[in-house]
């Protein structure tokens, strides 16, 4: 790193050594004011709400930062225009309100505008056109009461034919009258809005500590388990707060989750050729759902997405069923006129939306669809004091985290004033003249924001980290080790399937793994 690059915000970076220094200072240690279990972006952001209001945090995940539904999302902050199309206009202002944090404030490096064309094909009927453009029109009116300026969202507008195909080259000709342009938010990538919010909660004091099993909830805390040694012990506080997703409900009694699956396909972007745009694709028999095509400018699109329900167990890693797949394929298949076969999906995930169950019980009816669940989150406080916080979306994290310590300030008469993380920047973060000013690669200030300049200069020093993981994808090697020491990569899962998305395709995945592993070895030998 050259002395003109900046370094890292000062306490924000995350590493095996900090992890170890601060994991034996909490465990038998003193009594912290918050303990939050789950580190995805609800938990991240209870952590950093907390950490922000001057209170002493620790905050723990069985696994990895945004190991569960937080890196399975669509990768879209959206302004709540399907809540307001369902009547849940409380929902729908809070998400544009919170997409305009996030754009303007608190996240501006990695959340930016996407536009998308809804194509009007043979398919798509007069009435529903108009239907769709009133929802526009509509979503516009939410940005404006959200007070979220025209220049970070455009206005949605009619297209014709050609600008249509402009736009969206793959599609068909024939039957096609034209479209609808519309803009919504679009995260770089959401597991790295997580290790952003996960590393200013870091910078404000929290503890943050990955591979640490909660095992048991209590009213003074938790019992854990490292689950990189086996070793047990008792971290002690004066609240706790549940924001383990799906997997609240094992934690706490009482709390009835069910989860909604949404899966995606990964797909090549040169199959479908150039997308400056995303699609919106009506799911034909249906009025008011769509199939997201969401190119990603790293050589890969993505297809999502179905809303069904999971039952049973659930799992680390949900599986994609065959059937989500063939749904995905088929409704993609009627307005693009390069086929698109099983052959050409490289990668497919899912994500289990944690949905609060408000049902009365088994026997009084069958249970609501998950796609008619209202995403509304909900702070829930157990007769012991515990804080669960549920529901919700990945665009409202903020507010759901801001709800959950104010719970836990006002139930435990913590002292601790009103959250300031509405107006609180994210680690990279600045304004778009700043970014478009830094002096590196713009896919590197999408992902790292005013880091950027410090990621490029590791290769400065070595060559070898310039070059990419693997041919055809743009992560280089500098940004694995910059993982390593900065955002607390500990293993090639880390590397692959959350600081960089490499994993989501397992071909790729294979490929990188060994220069993953030489970036792990070299790190862990200038440690020791």
């Amino acid at each position: 790193m050259s002395p003109t690059t900046p370094p890292p915000v000062p306490g924000s970076s995350l590493s095996a050594a900090r992890r170890s220094r601060e994991l034996a200072e909490t465990v038998g240690g003193p009594v912290v004011d918050v303990l939050v279990v789950g580190l995805g972006a609800t938990g991240a952001g209870a952590a950093l709400d907390a950490a922000a209001r001057g209170l002493t945090v620790v905050a723990v995940d069985a696994h990895d930062l945004a190991f569960g539904t937080s890196r399975f999302s669509s990768k879209l902050i959206h302004g709540g225009l399907r809540y307001l199309a369902s009547g849940q206009l409380d929902v729908a202002h809070e998400s544009a309100v919170e997409r305009g944090v996030l754009m303007e404030r608190t996240a501006p490096h990695l959340v930016r505008a996407q536009p998308f064309v809804l194509p009007l094909t043979a398919l798509v009927s007069r009435g529903q056109s108009a239907l769709a453009w009133a929802g526009f029109r509509a979503g516009d009116t939410l940005r404006l009461a959200a007070r979220t300026a025209r220049a970070t969202l455009p206005a949605p507008r009619r297209l014709s034919a050609v600008e249509t195909r402009h736009l969206a080259p793959a599609l068909r000709t024939q039957g096609l009258r034209g479209g609808l342009l519309s803009w919504d938010g679009r995260l770089t990538d959401d597991a790295r809005l997580v290790t952003a919010i996960a590393r200013t909660a870091a910078a404000r004091g929290a503890r943050i500590l990955t591979r640490v099993r909660a095992l048991r909830l209590t009213a003074s805390g938790a019992r854990i388990r490292d689950e990189l040694t086996g070793e047990e012990g008792e971290i002690r506080a004066r609240v706790v707060i549940n924001a383990s997703g799906v997997w609240a409900g094992g934690l706490v009694d009482g709390i009835r989750i069910r989860p909604s699956r949404g899966t995606h396909l990964v797909l090549r972007a040169d199959h479908l050729g150039p997308l400056p745009a995303g699609l919106h694709v009506p799911v034909p028999g249906e009025t008011n759902r769509f199939v997201l095509v969401l190119p990603q400018g790293d050589g890969r699109v993505y297809v999502g997405l179905t809303d069904e329900p999971v039952d049973g167990d659930i799992p680390d890693v949900p599986e994609v069923p065959e059937t989500d797949i063939g749904f995905l394929l088929d409704v993609l298949g009627s307005v693009l006129d390069i086929p698109v076969q099983r052959d050409d999906v490289v990668g497919a995930f899912a994500g289990l939306r944690p949905l609060l169950d408000t049902t009365p019980g088994e026997h009084s009816g069958a249970a609501p669809r998950t796609a008619d669940i209202s995403r509304r989150h909900a702070v829930l406080t157990s007769p012991d004091g515990v804080i669960t916080v549920v529901g919700g979306k990945l665009t409202t994290y903020r507010r759901m985290a801001e709800d959950a310590v104010d719970a836990a300030v006002a139930t435990h008469r913590l002292t601790a004033g009103p959250s300031p993380t509405a107006s609180l920047p994210l680690v990279g973060a600045a304004s778009p003249d700043a970014l478009g000013s830094l002096r590196a690669p713009r896919r590197l200030v999408q992902r790292y924001g005013t880091e950027a300049p410090a990621v490029q200069a590791l290769a400065a020093h070595d060559p070898r980290l310039a070059e990419p993981v693997l041919p055809g994808h743009p992560v280089t090697a500098a940004e694995l080790l910059w993982a390593v020491r900065h955002e607390g990569a500990l293993d090639e899962a880390d590397l692959l399937d959350r600081r960089t998305r490499i994993g989501l395709v397992p071909a790729d995945r294979a490929a990188a793994l060994e220069a993953a592993r030489e970036v792990l070895g070299e790190a862990w030998a200038q440690q020791g």
